[in-house]
């Protein structure tokens, strides 16, 4: 299980680590997007130095229109856990974004109340 902080808009924070092509982990705050349909969205900028293989181009819609993004397979450690997973990766990506896929092998429980925030393997 994982803690997350909410931010100061009530974002929901967590901390998951990049794994580079080289094996250099980096530590980084995602937030949880469930508007997000994937696993992982990027800014362009920050996919320099992780040397991850490209895919493709995908077209996505978001809440400001449709864009085309690079996608990548990247890997990532939540918990302990490696994942090689889909990176869509574009420009003006404001956060690290993670998606609803997440939800799928874990469980999100958000008390704002009680301050709780955690994400565990199902």
């Amino acid at each position: 299980m994982i803690e997350g902080r909410f931010g100061d808009q009530d974002d929901l924070f967590f901390e998951i680590e990049l794994i580079a092509d080289n094996s250099l982990e980096l530590p980084v705050d995602a937030l949880l997007d469930t508007g997000f349909s994937d696993w992982l969205a990027i800014n362009d900028q920050d996919l320099d130095g992780l040397d991850w293989t490209y895919v493709n181009k995908e077209k996505m819609r978001t809440a400001k229109g449709e864009f085309n993004f690079d996608l990548y397979v990247g890997k990532v450690r939540i918990e302990g856990q490696e994942f090689d997973i889909p990176v869509h990766v574009g420009a003006g990506v404001p956060e690290f974004l993670i998606g609803r896929q997440w939800l799928k092998n874990r469980r999100l429980v958000v008390d704002m109340s009680a301050g709780i925030l955690t994400l565990e393997a199902i």
